[in-house]
């Protein structure tokens, strides 16, 4: 499988683009994959339409931060919005 990423514009730099995008990316995979689809489809199925809404919007508050968080420390990558300040340096090193 192949997946696209698109750097933002050119006013940020390439590599804080490209790590922004990489980290979207898995975020969207995470999301996909907590997401009880066969029960949004059986409610959408059985035209519970006002359930499946509820149920979309509680996703929203579910553990999928808690999911990242941990998926970042089990890759040794930085957590929340610690990498900025990794990007920073290696620009720094990398001038």
């Amino acid at each position: 499988m192949n997946i696209g990423l698109d750097f933002f514009d050119a006013s940020i730099n390439r590599l804080g683009a490209y790590v922004i995008g990489s980290r979207a990316v898995k975020k969207a995979f995470i999301q996909a994959f907590l997401e009880p689809a066969s029960r949004l489809a059986e409610l959408e199925e059985k035209g519970q339409l006002f359930e499946r809404l509820a149920l979309m919007e509680e996703l929203k508050t579910k553990l999928f931060g808690a999911v990242w968080d941990y998926y970042c420390l089990k890759c040794g990558v930085p957590v929340a919005e610690d990498y900025i300040a990794e990007v920073q340096e290696y620009r720094r090193r990398d001038a």
